[in-house]
C-alpha cells in the first residue's frame, strides 16, 4: 500500500496535495488551526467526487461544520449523510446546534443524525466511482487548538468494518422517527456493539 507521511495547517492545502487513488494511506499531522470538517468539503470539492453515503462520527462540531455539510448535501458531493455525535454533546447542545442541525441537514430524507455514548472521531464514504474512503484519528469536525492526527485510506475491507458497525450504531441509535436512546447502560452499549464480533474478523 503506497503510504505517505506529511504534516498540513491548513484544511484546503491539504485536500488540494492529495488525491483519491486505489490503496492510498496517508498518515498525518495537524495544526491547531485545521478545521477537519472544512477537510471533508475540500477533499470532495478537489477530487471533484461524490459520496454516495458518508457517515461521520464526531465527539464535537460547530455550525460553521453544519453550513458545509450543507453546503455539500445541496450540491451533491454528499448524497446522503449519517452523522453520530456524543449523547454529552447532545445533552449540552440540545437547544444550540441540534436544532440547527436537524433544520439545515434534514433535506429530502437523504440525512440521520445519531445519539450515543461514543467519542470516535471517523469520516467514511463510498464514491460514486467505487472507492471507499475511511478517515479516521484524533480529530473531531471543529478546530480544537490542539495538534491532532488523522489517517486517510482507502480500504474496501476497513470500509466495510467501518460501515457495519456503524451500521449496528443507526439502527439503535437514530433520532429521526426514533426516539433518542443515548442513556442506555455502558454495558448493554458494549453487548450491542460486540455481539456481531464474528464481522470483525
Amino acid at each position: 500500500m503506497p503510504a505517505q507521511c506529511v504534516r498540513y495547517d491548513n484544511a484546503d492545502a491539504m485536500a488540494r496535495d492529495l488525491k483519491i487513488t486505489t490503496g492510498m494511506r496517508i498518515d498525518c499531522f495537524i495544526s491547531g488551526s485545521f478545521i477537519f470538517g472544512d477537510f471533508i468539503e475540500a477533499f470532495l470539492k478537489r477530487n471533484n467526487c461524490q459520496a454516495t453515503r458518508m457517515t461521520i462520527a464526531t465527539l464535537s462540531m460547530s455550525e460553521a461544520n453544519v453550513d458545509s455539510l450543507e453546503l455539500c448535501m445541496r450540491l451533491d458531493y454528499i448524497k446522503d449523510l449519517r452523522l453520530m455525535v456524543s449523547d454529552y454533546f447532545f445533552g449540552h447542545e440540545r437547544r444550540t446546534i441540534i436544532p440547527y442541525i436537524y433544520k439545515h441537514l434534514d433535506i429530502d430524507e437523504r440525512f440521520q443524525l445519531g445519539v450515543a455514548r461514543i467519542h470516535t472521531k471517523t469520516c467514511h464514504f463510498h464514491t460514486l466511482g467505487g472507492k471507499k474512503m475511511v478517515i479516521h484519528g484524533s480529530a473531531n469536525l471543529r478546530s480544537s487548538q490542539n495538534v491532532e492526527q488523522i489517517t486517510i485510506e482507502e480500504d474496501p475491507a476497513l470500509y466495510d468494518f467501518y460501515d457495519h458497525t456503524y451500521d449496528i450504531l443507526f439502527n439503535e441509535y437514530s433520532t429521526i422517527n426514533h426516539s433518542v436512546t443515548s442513556r442506555t447502560s455502558w454495558d448493554s452499549f458494549q453487548k450491542l456493539l460486540l455481539s456481531d464480533r464474528h464481522n470483525t474478523k
